[in-house]
């Protein structure tokens, strides 16, 4: 083989995971996050052409190739590409996850709570006290996430990361009447951007557990 020969192979998408993981996090922070501080404009659709994000210094040591492959072995499918029409141009974008204004990202209107019979949010003990208090907030993000079950549960591929050890189950009726939205993405994470402060109160938990070990975690903060 020659040195061309192996050159071109080691550019292609036969590298390890880590220069994978590496590539799935920087697109995922210029697709969410960064486009505008990077030097990119979404599209309306929070789409990005492949091959100039690969111009960008950030992404040159990578290929098409290599994005196609880190969306396609993403098992939470984080991320979508497309052929633009007209002109066959790769695009790529985030499903979900942004702090960026996308005008028309493919979120379907969730219109009845019976289309979402499960609609849970994974956290952390250490922020529990926070959120039985104020409510779920989107923070700096557009929606407040949820998965339509528990981690490993058929159709469950995002939505909380496996670590997660207090699961808070949404009221869907309850806070659906009340006027809260919520959105299903393309990669099934139910979204909504909460209340007009960003928040979505205690008042519609359904039920709070701790995940490990199981236990029913008190709603009521607890006496002085």
């Amino acid at each position: 083989m020659s040195q061309a020969e192996g050159r071109s192979r080691g550019k292609g998408s036969g590298r390890g995971g880590g220069h994978n993981i590496k590539l799935s996090k920087s697109l995922s922070y210029l697709l969410r996050h960064g486009a505008a501080k990077m030097g990119f404009q979404l599209d309306p659709g929070g789409f990005l052409y492949v091959d100039e994000v690969l111009k960008h210094p950030q992404f040159k040591r990578y290929t098409a190739d290599d994005v196609r492959q880190v969306v396609a072995d993403n098992d939470k499918k984080r991320f979508a590409l497309q052929e633009e029409e007209g002109t066959g141009r790769l695009q790529i974008r985030a499903n979900q996850g942004h702090t960026l204004e996308v005008e028309e990202l493919d979120l379907t209107p969730i219109t009845d709570p019976a289309e979402a019979p499960t609609v849970v949010h994974g956290t952390f003990l250490s922020c529990w006290d926070k959120i039985r208090t104020q409510g779920l907030s989107r923070m700096r993000r557009n929606h407040i996430h949820f998965a339509p079950g528990e981690p490993g549960e058929d159709g469950v591929i995002s939505g909380m990361r496996r670590t997660c050890q207090v699961l808070v189950f949404i009221d869907m009726e309850a806070a659906m009447r009340d006027g809260l939205q919520f959105f299903r993405s393309a990669n099934n994470v139910i979204l909504s951007p909460g209340n007009e402060e960003g928040l979505i109160p205690p008042k519609y938990f359904q039920q709070v557990l701790q995940a490990r070990p199981r236990r029913v975690l008190p709603l009521d903060l607890p006496s002085s």
